[in-house]
């Protein structure tokens, strides 16, 4: 039975999914195996974990659990992402419905109906074909500096996730072959029964809609043709790539049992922000504090941008503080080959102590200003 999700990850029915993720990422690094080595209860709550997130970050899947409870997910294998239902809300696996008779155009409606709503597996040219199980997908995140996220960068995640079964190619088989049909369904992973005027297609009892019958058992793998393995995956980081960004690499999840589709694996980008620029969107904004003399007669000033790259600035004569100052095409990165722009705000410097003939010569400033209000 399966555990109701909210409460293992330990939010409310009405979560926000900001709040499931943030629930999610803290469970999900407490009970790590990596991080609990040997620890079998640490690696239960860790499979409960993935399961409920599972279903609470896909709205389809949340939607029928906050409907049908536990019947959602009833004769699959619990929720996996990016999988859809595997199961259907009336407690029976995958199903399909044949009216019989000359009513084949119902069948492919009531069909297509099915699959549009998340139920079932997949489904071959007849409309029939076994229930291809796939890969659990995972997720990561990384965090990065500014400067990584300019330049682009690449980060190694070392995790431990199902792998295909070496010594049986994936199969499940002892002599590593493919297992045969199951002579119960014939392959197609579905038996008919009659119920009154519907034929009702559900999955096969002596395969679980697998299509096949493995008779011996990899010694390796128990006939799931998978095996837990550690892991090292090179994750590529473009350059200019955005705080939040999510990066999928299609296929590097975790393995499918007895061959199934392989999931994804995610990877969710945070930069950290940076001391010296703030970037909005592709371009980045510093601060520049200057003094009163360089504002009002203009001159020159020396910056260097993320890319420590030094250049030379001409600051205008009567540059107002608050005022930003452009510089084209030393941004970040915008994915097209160009870069965004760099502005420089103005701020002023004030002296705390001035010499007598600083004072002196602000003074007679003051005097020639037109007004009888002291400048300061």
């Amino acid at each position: 039975m399966n555990k109701n999700p909210y409460e293992v990850l330990g939010v409310a029915r009405d979560a926000s999914d900001v709040d499931i993720k943030k629930a999610y990422h803290k469970l999900v690094m407490k009970y790590h195996p990596d991080r609990n080595p040997g620890d079998k209860n640490a690696e239960e709550k860790f499979k409960e974990v993935n399961n409920a997130f599972d279903i609470l970050k896909d709205p389809q899947k949340r939607a029928a659990y906050d409907r049908f409870g536990d019947a959602a997910f009833a004769g699959g294998n619990g929720a996996s992402a990016g999988n859809g239902f595997n199961g259907n809300p009336f407690g029976n696996g995958n199903f399909h419905f044949n009216m019989g008779g000359d009513m084949g155009g119902m069948e492919d409606i009531l069909r297509e109906a099915m699959r549009g709503f998340g139920f079932g597996g997949g489904f071959g040219e007849n409309g029939r074909g076994s229930q291809q199980q796939r890969g659990r997908d995972l997720l990561d995140e990384v965090v990065i500096d500014l400067r990584d996220a300019f330049f682009g960068t690449t980060h190694t995640i070392k995790f431990t996730s199902a792998v295909k079964c070496e010594k049986c190619n994936g199969n499940g088989t002892a002599d590593g072959k493919p297992a045969k049909p199951c002579s119960t369904c014939g392959g197609s992973g579905f038996v008919h029964t009659r119920q009154g005027f519907f034929a009702v297609e559900t999955p096969c009892p002596d395969c679980q809609g697998l299509g096949k019958k493995i008779e011996k058992k990899c010694s390796a793998c128990d006939g799931t043709g998978t095996v837990n393995k550690q892991r090292t995956l090179d994750v590529k980081i473009p350059a200019g790539v955005m705080d939040g960004a999510r990066l999928r690499m299609a296929g590097m999840g975790e393995a499918a049992q007895n061959g199934g589709t392989p999931g994804d694996f995610y990877v969710d980008i945070h930069v950290r922000p940076d001391k010296k620029f703030e970037r909005i969107g592709n371009d980045l904004l510093m601060h520049m504090d200057l003094d009163f003399a360089t504002l009002a007669l203009g001159g020159e000033i020396e910056i260097e941008t993320i890319d420590d790259k030094k250049l030379s600035v001409k600051i205008p004569s009567g540059t107002q503080v608050g005022e930003k100052l452009r510089i084209r095409s030393h941004g970040m990165p915008n994915g097209r080959g160009g870069f965004g722009d760099l502005y420089i705000e103005i701020g002023i410097t004030i002296p705390k102590k001035l010499t007598e003939k600083q004072k002196k010569a602000l003074a007679e400033f003051s005097d020639t200003k037109p007004s009888k209000k002291s400048w300061f």
